[in-house]
């Protein structure tokens, strides 16, 4: 509905066969950002697996080095992290357990981008043989650290973005109350003998 709106609004201002044209663009480009946005409800998801994937990946280190399995690994932390991630997790053990390839059951997260290096490790580990209590405490402090970067990033962002309704308040005053009187007071003893 935006999309055609736009599309309509880009026709009336330009007109003719270049408006039915133009607006037809536009349309369709409006159509495909709309469509890429994403939704509250996936922005959350995506973020509380961004925050539980280090606590996720410590907690399945600790319980491959006191001698669980992966899939007993993996159901502890499910129990224990839940939400979205727990999902994802919960679905990569039931696979393990039905007999799935471990390489083919971590490559189905890889579609997620928070999930992926999670699922390119795992994959890897599999595959390779590489220890994997070592391949997840790597991951962990990665995504720690990806996380303190994104966390400073956005604290800056704020920053910036209080910074802008302070000008545009205190921008007009200034110069009312500033450069205005002085540049009267100048301008009359200029102008005036």
């Amino acid at each position: 509905m935006l999309s055609a709106a736009i599309g309509l609004m880009v026709f009336l201002v330009v007109g003719g066969a270049p408006g039915i044209v133009i607006g037809v663009a536009g349309s369709a480009v409006a159509l495909v950002a709309v469509q890429r946005r994403e939704s509250p409800r996936a922005r959350r998801e995506r973020d509380r697996v961004v925050a539980d994937l280090p606590l996720a990946a410590d907690l399945m280190v600790a319980c491959l080095r006191a001698g669980q399995p992966i899939t007993g690994a993996i159901d502890v932390t499910v129990e224990a992290v839940g939400g979205p991630l727990g999902e994802r997790l919960a679905w990569v053990s039931g696979q393990l357990r039905l007999g799935a390839a471990p390489e083919s059951a971590w490559q189905a997260l890889a579609a997620e981008p928070p999930l992926a290096p999670l699922a390119r490790m795992m994959s890897r580990a599999a595959l390779s043989g590489a220890p994997v209590a070592d391949v997840l405490t790597r991951l962990s402090d990665d995504s720690r650290h990806a996380l303190r970067a994104a966390s400073a990033a956005a604290a800056r962002r704020v920053g910036v973005q209080a910074v802008a309704p302070l000008g545009l308040c205190f921008l007009p005053a200034f110069v009312f109350l500033g450069i205005v009187p002085v540049v009267a007071g100048l301008a009359g003893e200029v102008l005036l003998p």
